[in-house]
């Protein structure tokens, strides 16, 4: 992260940063108060009276620990470099989100929490990163995924620091009716969050061969950093959906938190295809390697 990405950060979620409260995750966990928002506690709790009963617990926690060991597997598609033919490494680490995305799309999952969730506001992205900094367990998860403290504080930035961008993507059922498009095919926000996170990753093996002539180490730095993001935030989506499906007992996330933990998910997903785009598929010729020919 550049100094310009952590005094953005800090700023947003009003905090000064010093030597005693460095801009990095725990660093802001232990400087943040908990606000509980009435309003969000109230949607929390709503999605889990919807859909409590309808998703399928055990599928989802067990591809979500599918997702899990593929995203360990991430250094070693890195080690590969470029795939030998267009399907094949990328595509086969995203396979268990795929299940989960399905699952969601067949229980009415993403367009039921459209219609909780609000859209991307400034003061909804900083309730967001407030209570995913807070929340012990997403915490631990992105820890057990193995992104490590400067990573999580990227993936955090990526939330907070593009209020802008983020307000583009627009609720299915709040785009304006005079649009140039039918707004009956656009699928619901969170839904074209992670489905469209997984068809970039699905599409990587295919472009980097096409273009393996022109591929430098740092574009697949970034494919890979990219794919790690994407799937990490689709596993904080997988985790509220588990915990939505969950027993009382065995829930973690609170009713205020589970929002939060939704939007999360999304706005990491959503940042992050977008600068696998920009990083990956768009080589312009300043960024591509040498011709041998020249």
């Amino acid at each position: 992260m550049s100094t310009a990405d952590r005094r953005d950060l800090a700023r947003n979620l009003g905090v000064e940063e010093t030597a005693e409260t460095p801009v990095t995750w725990d660093g802001l966990a232990t400087t943040l108060d908990a606000k509980t928002d009435p309003e969000f506690v109230s949607r929390g709790r709503e999605i889990r009276d919807t859909f409590s009963d309808s998703l399928d617990g055990e599928l989802l926690r067990r591809e979500r620990n599918a997702l899990d060991d593929e995203i360990a597997r991430l250094p070693e598609v890195r080690a590969a470099g470029i795939p030998d033919e267009p399907e094949g490494l990328y595509e086969a680490v995203a396979q268990p989100g795929w299940r989960l995305y399905d699952h969601l799309v067949e229980t009415g999952f993403f367009e039921g929490i459209e219609e909780f969730l609000p859209k991307f506001t400034p003061e909804h992205v900083e309730y967001t990163a407030r209570e995913l900094l807070l929340s012990t367990s997403l915490s631990t998860g992105l820890d057990e995924l193995g992104f490590d403290e400067e990573e999580k504080t990227v993936l955090l930035a990526s939330i907070v620091n593009t209020n802008e961008r983020l307000a583009r993507w627009v609720p299915s059922n709040q785009i304006p009716k005079d649009v140039e498009f039918d707004t009956e095919n656009v699928p619901p926000l969170h839904q074209r969050a992670s489905g469209g996170a997984l068809l970039w990753i699905r599409g990587l093996d295919r472009h980097l061969w096409q273009n393996r002539v022109i591929v430098t180490d740092s574009i697949l730095d970034d494919a890979n950093w990219h794919t790690a993001a994407m799937l990490g935030g689709l596993y904080v989506t997988a985790t509220a959906a588990c915990d939505i499906a969950a027993p009382d007992d065995e829930r973690e996330l609170s009713d205020g938190q589970l929002p939060a933990a939704l939007t999360a998910g999304a706005a990491i997903q959503i940042v992050s295809q977008e600068e696998l785009m920009r990083d990956v598929f768009y080589i312009t010729d300043d960024v591509r390697a040498a011709s041998k020919l020249r």
